[in-house]
């Protein structure tokens, strides 16, 4: 539903398809219109060839009750994406998606997480839909997703475990901490894969914020009875000037952590959801150096976040506390060079002036490629943004 409400706001389906080839995996995309109720919508399904699509739980996690079972585990498909051609944003995304998405699955059904699988098909329609989602989010240049409350179903659904009731168990897990409201409808209105897609993407639960409509996408699940079409929808807008949000403080002070393993901690936090993660030299009890870490996420994250903190590191204690942010309207624009597309990160001031910053990933990546100094592809990647804001506003 994701996939349509983007494709339906303006991605590219063949910047979809080239992107999602990076993946490696054999798959089709099949999208029509078609309409919900009273909702003209764009609905995309996965399919998978020589293979035939259960209508069960959408993620068919099960355990391997056997030699003969088939399917693919979470590390499996972990080192899939990371061996992936993906852009790193998207990788990220989805690495923590799948992440999350299993631990929940473990924890409802009492399993290790190396014993959470992905039943063949179900494994390659999740993948897609989950990369397919950050590709999406990442081509369309959003820098930030807010949704409202999630609205939850009643009843019952049939899954590889069984009949289960709804909301499915793992995905009640994934909206812990996440503000439901009832759909009063009696079917799965979010299924695991969607919870753990939004529980990875959204920045912020929340009314509509303060914007300018740029355009509307609706992506349409399957025909369902009741009075609620069964559709996604998707806003984008521009934000003018700065505004406000709240967020998650994580600090931890550590005197016995070898320092060969901050990178690697900080990389745990990141794949977690972190936003941003922090480091300080500081002179503790005893007159001991140490090092504080602070991490800055999402309040909903904020556990699993303690929980890498302490899984990663020697912390035996977290403060955890939240506190308001103003932030600047900020979105990337992938732009081309003579060096290739490279993604530039374009900030908005109140008074509506805009700063451009290449992303250094893609132009250190851009650099070995073409052998040409880095200082130099930053350069003409942020005046190719700058030169594409100016052509935009002299078109208007």
């Amino acid at each position: 539903m994701l996939l349509g409400a983007l494709l339906d706001l303006g991605l590219r389906r063949a910047d979809l398809e080239a992107d999602l080839a990076g993946l490696g995996l054999d798959h089709a995309l099949v999208v029509r219109r078609v309409r919900r109720g009273a909702i003209a919508a764009r609905h995309v399904e996965v399919r998978v060839p020589a293979a035939t699509r259960k209508t069960a739980s959408d993620t068919h996690l099960r355990r391997k009750e056997s030699a003969h079972a088939h399917g693919r585990s979470h590390g499996e498909i972990a080192r899939l994406l990371g061996r992936a051609r993906l852009a790193p944003e998207v990788r990220v995304r989805a690495l923590a998606c799948f992440e999350a998405l299993a631990r929940a699955e473990a924890k409802v059904h009492g399993i290790p997480l190396a014993k959470v699988s992905f039943h063949e098909v179900g494994a390659v329609d999740a993948i897609v839909d989950v990369a397919g989602a950050a590709i999406g989010l990442s081509r369309l240049g959003v820098g930030r997703v807010t949704a409202s409350p999630v609205a939850l179903g009643s009843g019952s659904v049939d899954t590889a475990h069984g009949t289960l009731p709804l909301p499915a168990p793992a995905t009640l897990e994934l909206l812990r901490g996440i503000p439901t409201v009832p759909a009063h409808v009696a079917w799965e209105t979010v299924t695991p894969t969607g919870a753990a897609i939004l529980r990875t993407i959204v920045d912020e639960f929340r009314e509509l914020p303060a914007m300018t409509i740029e355009a509307i996408g609706h992506g349409a699940g399957r025909e369902r009875e009741g009075g609620l079409p069964n559709v996604l929808r998707a806003v984008l807008g521009r934000a003018e000037g700065a505004s406000a949000d709240r967020i998650a403080c994580l600090e931890t002070h550590l005197d016995d952590l070898v320092p060969e393993h901050f990178a690697f901690l900080m990389e745990r936090l990141f794949e977690a959801g972190a936003l941003d993660v922090s480091l300080q030299p500081l002179q503790m009890k005893k007159n001991r150096p140490g090092i504080g870490v602070r991490v800055l996420a999402r309040p909903s994250e904020k556990l699993e976040l303690a929980r890498r903190l302490f899984a990663e590191s020697t912390a035996i204690g977290v403060r955890v506390y939240e506190v308001d942010r103003v932030v600047l309207a900020r979105e990337l624009r992938r732009v081309a060079t003579p060096y290739g597309r490279i993604a530039v990160k374009v900030v908005r001031d109140p008074d509506g002036r805009e700063t451009y910053s290449a992303e250094v990933d893609d132009c250190m990546r851009a650099a070995r490629r073409h052998g040409a100094p880095l200082r130099e592809v930053v350069r003409v990647a942020e005046e190719a943004a700058r030169g594409q804001a100016g052509a935009a506003r002299r078109s208007r």
